[in-house]
């Protein structure tokens, strides 16, 4: 095959000049069929989709970049006009992911409406206490069975909802499903591999946001347990603010592998009182985010944590660090749910103390650790010695 692309992605600039190309792996081939612009991805046949990208923060500029390499058309929208202007004029969010250029044949738009209809896909991006205002706006432009994507990470507050149920409740015409695990924008970006779970109810759609995202960079798996991976994704949240105050107290990494092991079991029983799976919190959506976020200093919850535990309030972390700290929002829901459903969280009720009453991050530690004794291994299994 010749005419291959420079790049190791596939190139959709390139595939608008020739008939037939492929990546220098020769593991990505595009073709101009009867039905219309394709490629022909790890052995299978995906269309090229048009994608209404909602949100132009950190995370939607890195799947831009992914879904544009994977040479589908992409127009990205922001309510922010000064946002927007930045975006056409320099090909790249420099505020909030400085470095990934996007193609230049994304397009940029501050009309909902052009980034809605005629699409094949929409991926809602913004940040989590935007959801509902932004769905609310989508509800009279999406068309019945248009697939919505959503990629952000929360709970609601005062409805105690997770984001794709608020999706279906104020779009209830579209087809929900979300996007996630441990995947930070920055690595995701700069093109370092990555694995993903994208969770539908029906298993026709996952497989097809499997195909759209999924490259030589990004693996995707297909999961129909939503409640549950949303639910992993809320949560671990929480656990990472608490991660990184220990970090700002200058506990060792003793503490933090505690946390986060002790954490997942929080997150597990929850998720599993509520309904979800215990695969989906053993998985990427789950333990996998969980490890990522509390390690990894691109971590925004990580490092708001690590400001409280030095001695900044809430606020004044959540300023120093310039962008959304999903895991505040997060904890008073984690913690209304822990009481609704009758499941004790002791690392995400002291996080609240810490955040809403007061307390001293030191105080919160200790008074982890110093609680009564308990069994790590709660089913039944006897005390014995093994026969022999």
């Amino acid at each position: 095959m010749k005419n291959k692309p420079d790049g190791l992605f596939f190139n959709r600039q390139f595939c608008n000049e020739a008939q037939n190309c492929c990546d220098r792996r020769g593991e990505i081939t595009c073709v101009i069929s009867p039905r219309g612009l394709s490629v022909e991805r790890f052995g299978m046949e995906v269309k090229m989709a048009k994608i209404g990208m909602i949100g132009a923060g950190s995370w939607g500029t890195a799947l831009t970049w992914l879904l544009t390499n994977n040479g589908h058309q992409v127009t990205v929208w922001s309510a922010l006009e000064a946002e927007i202007e930045m975006l056409r004029r320099e090909r790249e969010q420099k505020e909030k992911l400085p470095g990934v250029i996007l193609s230049a044949d994304t397009a940029f738009t501050t009309q909902l409406s052009e980034a809605v209809e005629g699409m094949d896909l929409l991926v809602l991006a913004v940040p989590s206490p935007f959801t509902r205002s932004t769905a609310r706006q989508l509800k009279g432009l999406v068309r019945d069975g248009q697939i919505i994507v959503n990629v952000a990470k929360g709970i609601e507050e005062n409805t105690l909802l997770t984001l794709s149920q608020v999706i279906e409740e104020e779009v209830p015409q579209a087809e929900v499903a979300v996007l996630s695990g441990p995947s930070h924008a920055e690595e995701v970006g700069k093109g370092m591999q990555t694995a993903i779970v994208a969770g539908a109810h029906r298993k026709k759609t996952a497989e097809y946001i499997q195909n759209i995202f999924m490259s030589e960079v990004f693996r995707v798996y297909a999961s129909p347990d939503v409640l549950g991976i949303e639910l992993g994704a809320a949560l671990k949240n929480v656990v990472a603010l608490a991660a990184g105050i220990a970090d700002g107290l200058g506990c060792g990494d003793n503490t933090k592998a505690a946390l986060i092991t002790r954490g997942i079991k929080e997150i597990s029983r929850l998720g599993m009182k509520m309904g979800g799976h215990f695969e989906s919190f053993y998985g990427l959506s789950g333990i996998g985010d969980l490890i990522v976020t509390c390690a990894s200093m691109h971590s925004r919850n990580r490092r708001a944590g690590i400001l409280i535990g030095k001695g900044y309030s809430m606020d004044e972390a959540m300023k120093e660090v310039k962008m959304v700290v999903e895991g505040v929002y997060s904890a008073k829901a984690a913690m209304a749910l822990a009481e609704k459903y009758d499941v004790p969280l002791p690392i995400i009720e002291q996080v609240n103390e810490v955040l809403f009453h007061g307390k001293p991050a030191v105080q919160a530690m200790n008074d982890l650790m110093v609680r009564d004794k308990k069994i790590e291994i709660t089913d039944d299994i006897q005390w014995q010695k093994p026969d022999r």
